[in-house]
């Protein structure tokens, strides 16, 4: 699992994006208990993908923005893009014992819209809407249950660890059965988001998934929405902790990797079908967002094929 740490500015808590490498399978379970040391963790931050965290013993707490949880068996925490995670201590797993499982929407299938735009609209990914607007969803899995979520986390684990023929597609396979499993428990909360939470964001969303190939600025994607710049621009940000350029670039940036990976195209011509004409401003765009060019990035794929 590897992110890049983008720092903000006073009070506010750092992010974690994570950036593939070529060829990589973007999702990772990450054991929870008495000496987790995940990258990032012991710090206030929040992620631009989503993920859960599901506790199969009592033990600790989990510290969501200002909230401090105790950790009860059964726990399946909901961590959608944007939530702040609060600073962890050392001790504050003891005695737990779970799995976080973090991924991008890539990995549920190629038909899948962008890794950062698919939660939004996937309809296994709606529990995960919320985005730093109502804080972590906190679910309680059925002790007659429980068993099947760990040997279910368990066998994606395994599979992640040995890589055997398959296994991307089983990976799929388990990861949407645990999303299935999430989808359900969370019925109820996701019927009142439905309802009450996010039409505007679900617009905001559409339009960039139709128009992110073309030349598309904030003030478009207001007027498409018909709300003013300043409105969009506070809402999304306070809602989703990124800004709507952000999330047209990362929409961008997701169709780039693909077409770097599986064409040869040039490199101007990926700018230009991603909705950059420029090709120099694409380079330097697709630089900054994953430490390398994107002639760098397509020629160390053979490194991550496997």
């Amino acid at each position: 699992m590897r992110t890049q740490r983008t720092p903000l500015k006073g009070d506010e808590p750092a992010k974690y994006a994570w950036r593939p490498a070529p060829g990589e399978l973007s999702i990772a379970a990450v054991r929870l208990g008495h000496g987790t040391d995940v990258d990032g963790a012991h710090e206030a931050h929040s992620h631009d993908f989503p993920g859960i965290a599901y506790f199969e013993a009592a033990g600790g707490v989990v510290r969501h923005g200002a909230q401090v949880r105790d950790a009860e068996a059964g726990d399946l925490f909901v961590i959608a893009p944007g939530d702040v995670m609060g600073r962890a201590r050392n001790d504050d797993l003891h005695g737990a014992r779970g799995w976080g499982v973090f991924f991008t929407a890539d990995v549920l299938g190629r038909d899948t819209p962008g890794a950062h735009l698919a939660w939004r609209t996937h309809p296994l990914l709606f529990p995960f809407v919320h985005g730093g607007a109502t804080g972590a969803l906190r679910l309680s899995v059925p002790e007659e249950h429980r068993p099947e979520w760990t040997a279910r986390v368990r066998a994606l684990d395994d599979e992640l660890r040995h890589r055997r023929d398959g296994y991307r597609e089983a990976v799929s396979a388990h990861l949407t059965l645990l999303l299935v499993g999430v989808s359900r428990l969370a019925a109820d909360v996701v019927g009142d988001l439905r309802e009450n939470a996010e039409p505007l964001l679900a617009e905001v969303f559409d339009v960039i998934e139709r128009r992110y190939a073309e030349p598309l600025s904030l003030r478009e994607v207001a007027a498409a929405v018909s709300i003013s710049p300043g409105h969009l621009t506070s809402t999304v940000r306070r809602r989703t902790g990124r800004t709507v350029q952000e999330w047209i670039t990362e929409r961008r940036m997701v169709q780039a990797r693909r077409l770097l990976a599986v064409t040869d195209l040039p490199v101007g011509d990926v700018g230009r079908q991603v909705g950059i004409t420029d090709a120099g401003y694409f380079a330097r765009t697709f630089g900054k967002v994953h430490g390398m060019s994107p002639t760098r990035w397509r020629a160390s794929g053979h490194l991550n094929t496997r």
